[in-house]
């Protein structure tokens, strides 16, 4: 009920009307607010004037703009009088009836409010605030609509560096979390500039789109992985980031509890200790500021040699004179010796979602083989074009004289092997895979050209290999009391997947024994023998979580950690409509709101949790490994991690920190390369394609890269259908 005189329940009812869109029913219990606040406080009172901008937002979201502009005009009056024309509130008025004269198509009305708002921000809070911000994108905006676009450029080129100074200027005193929450504001300024540059092809806001890419592209994974590096410097911040990881390590433990069986005070708890300790460590570590430090494109093209190409690939939404839903893809290619990079529009999201998703079967091995065919012809299903024509051909005529191209993916991009992607076959051209054509080297951004990987590797040839993995309870080994084994017992005949499948079971289901993965460590570690390397095979019931988060603690992690078994990724619940009644029955890692705790790998003994939501005895790590639980980990000194597993490519999405999952995990952790799959490769190709690529890297001296290479090109051979081969890449 509505408490007399109470600004707040006012804040109340209009965010909760907008979000469940019953904006009818809002109208009346705002008359009644609006009428409480006149009697209670007079009309001069801030709060009544709160109350009329609510109201007056109200009616604009229902397009009755005959209804909103008095009372905008109405706030205005108030706030001039009362607070005066310097007030951070009265330049909100201004903004609000500019934005009505916007949304009217009223354009000349709107620029001189929209410039003395601007005005009053920068005199009242300055020029590094985001509200100031705010005003730059508004006004950008304003002149991009009525055609001013030389103003509109000069606008937006403020916007791009004032915002990119507000980020640098809270990750001193902000957390992982709270930095993520703060950058989302600012997406709607990268989308206007994008989209802009996209309409005119400005030569001014170019230079500043590729900058902006090479800034925010892994900005936090690059910040994280800063104030790792910085703080084993000194033993104090070493001290502290030790007991970060720490709280890292609990929460992963209560993060893998079914939400019922949560301390969900001490959850909080750790969130807060975490939190704080983390914003400690960015505002104390030594170097941190200058190791963040902007890098230009101008120092990208410095670091590339004759042909070569770095190409940043954006994604944004549409933004012509409203935002839509239209989420579109761009390239922003740069070579040596152009005089700045060239901005090329693309496609449509919903144009890659629907080849990767064509007749529903998104994840069928007819898809796949259809998707990276070989004659690069749109989808026989459909009239769909290939990937080739959405992505790479209007790149074709600047790339002509190009051998070797550095690119950074983004949104769904992450999930397409570039270098499988079927060409046009012309005649006397062998080329039938931009492989052929291209040495195509996929990066987290270009900037990591200009700012190496500055982690030092000792020369230790140690390596730990996970493979045969038995992820069945052994009784013999384990007590189990009655009500465990019966429940055991009532699943042992659900196994509804074959021994060549390493995908995802439901609750109920087990995960199956994978013989080739036996047969592939074993293969693995007789070659790294012949290659004077150390080899430990942890197989069976050996092969425990527990054996793996040993790795790095107390000596350097293993140069090399392979991992054959069973992977798994689960999208976020909020997207596929999962029923609340269907929760209780779900492992927590298909439910959780952490991306990274809906990622992971299969180890010794999961099956029993997978079942049951809890290890075998209090105490025991349950065999299943997320990606968040590896992010706690360091493995600093390890070159190569190969995850011959299903999916591992896989996970979250989210804008320009790209895919929250396996691979990010062991970004943190501080892996060097990283081997992963981006759909279920059987179990007999995926064996010979790792036993391949070792072979050409060790036997054949061959760098990572190149070993690589190699072995999608022999797969290619020996496998015909792509989805035999293709799933695999390769990321540094």
């Amino acid at each position: 009920k509505l408490r007399t005189g109470s600004h707040f329940s006012a804040s109340q009812i209009f965010r909760h009307v907008l979000n469940t869109g019953q904006y009818e029913k809002a109208e009346p219990l705002f008359l009644e607010v609006k009428a409480i606040y006149e009697k209670v406080l007079g009309k001069e009172h801030p709060y009544y004037a709160g109350s009329l901008e609510r109201f007056g937002s109200l009616y604009a979201v229902m397009g009755q703009y005959e209804k909103a502009e008095p009372l905008f005009l109405e706030v205005k009056a108030i706030y001039e009088k009362v607070l005066g024309k310097n007030h951070p509130f009265y330049a909100i008025s201004l903004i609000n009836l500019a934005t009505q004269y916007m949304t009217m198509g009223q354009y000349e009305k709107a620029e001189p409010f929209y410039l003395e708002a601007k005005a009053v921000q920068e005199k009242a809070l300055g020029k590094d605030h985001p509200d100031y911000a705010r005003s730059l994108e508004n006004q950008g905006n304003l002149y991009r609509n009525i055609g001013q676009y030389e103003k509109a450029e000069s606008v937006y080129l403020e916007l791009s560096t004032t915002n990119k100074l507000l980020i640098e200027k809270a990750m001193h005193h902000l957390s992982e979390k709270e930095l993520n929450n703060y950058m989302s504001r600012f997406s709607g300024g990268q989308g206007q500039i994008l989209s802009f540059s996209q309409i005119t092809n400005s030569k001014i806001l170019t230079p500043a789109c590729f900058d902006n890419s090479l800034f925010y592209k892994g900005f936090l994974l690059n910040a994280a992985n800063q104030v790792k590096r910085l703080a084993h410097t000194d033993s104090t911040t070493t001290e502290k980031y030790n007991l970060l990881k720490s709280y890292g390590r609990l929460l992963a433990n209560e993060y893998s509890k079914p939400i019922t069986e949560r301390d969900s005070v001490k959850v909080a708890e750790l969130e807060d200790k975490a939190n704080d300790l983390e914003k400690d460590l960015t505002r104390t570590v030594a170097g941190y500021g200058e190791a963040l430090r902007q890098v230009k494109w101008q120092e990208v093209q410095q670091k590339l040699k004759a042909g070569e190409a770095a190409v940043e690939f954006v994604q944004y939404r549409n933004q012509e004179k409203k935002q839509t839903d239209n989420t579109m893809y761009a390239a922003l290619v740069l070579r040596p010796g152009d005089e700045q990079p060239v901005f090329i529009p693309l496609f449509e999201e919903r144009q890659l979602t629907e080849i990767l998703t064509a007749d529903g079967e998104s994840k069928s091995s007819e898809l796949f083989a259809q998707i990276y065919n070989r004659g690069a012809t749109p989808l026989k299903t459909s009239q769909l074009a290939g990937l080739y024509e959405l992505i790479w051909q209007p790149l074709d005529s600047l790339l002509s004289n190009t051998n070797t191209v550095y690119f950074s993916p983004s949104g769904l991009l992450h999930r397409i092997n570039f270098e499988a992607i079927p060409v046009p076959v012309k005649q006397g051209n062998k080329d039938k895979i931009l492989g052929d054509r291209l040495r195509l080297v996929c990066l987290g951004s270009t900037r990591s050209l200009v700012v190496p990987d500055l982690t030092k590797t000792s020369p230790a040839n140690d390596v730990v290999l996970f493979g045969g993995i038995q992820y069945e309870v052994d009784s013999n080994t384990v007590q189990l009391d009655s009500t465990e084994m019966n429940l055991l017992a009532a699943h042992s005949g659900e196994l509804s997947f074959s021994s060549a499948d390493r995908s995802a079971p439901q609750r109920g289901d087990n995960w199956n024994f994978l013989p080739g993965t036996e047969k592939e460590v074993v293969q693995i570690q007789s070659l790294l023998k012949k290659a004077k390397f150390s080899p430990q095979v942890l197989a069976g019931e050996k092969a425990t979580e527990e054996a793996f988060k040993t790795l790095g603690q107390g000596k350097p992690s293993p140069r090399i950690l392979h991992l054959a078994t069973h992977g798994f990724f689960f999208p976020d619940p909020k997207t596929v409509g999962s029923q609340p009644s269907a929760v209780g029955s779900q492992p927590v890692y298909k439910i959780s709101d952490h991306p990274m705790i809906r990622s992971g790998l299969i180890l010794a003994g999961g099956n029993y949790a997978w079942q049951t939501g809890k290890p075998l005895k209090p105490g025991m790590e349950d065999g299943i490994l997320t990606a968040y639980e590896i992010s706690q980990m360091n493995l600093s000194n390890t070159e190569l991690v190969v995850l011959s597993a299903c999916e591992t490519g896989l996970g979250d999405i989210q804008g320009n920190e790209g895919v929250y999952g396996l691979q990010r995990a062991f970004k943190i952790a501080g892996a060097k390369y990283l081997v992963m799959s981006l759909w279920q490769v059987p179990d007999q190709e995926t064996s010979v394609f790792m036993t391949a690529f070792y072979k050409h890297w060790l036997e054949g001296k061959m760098t990572i890269p190149d070993a690589f290479r190699t072995t999608q090109q022999e797969m290619r051979e020996r496998f015909i259908n792509p989805y035999q081969w293709a799933g695999f890449v390769l990321v540094e």
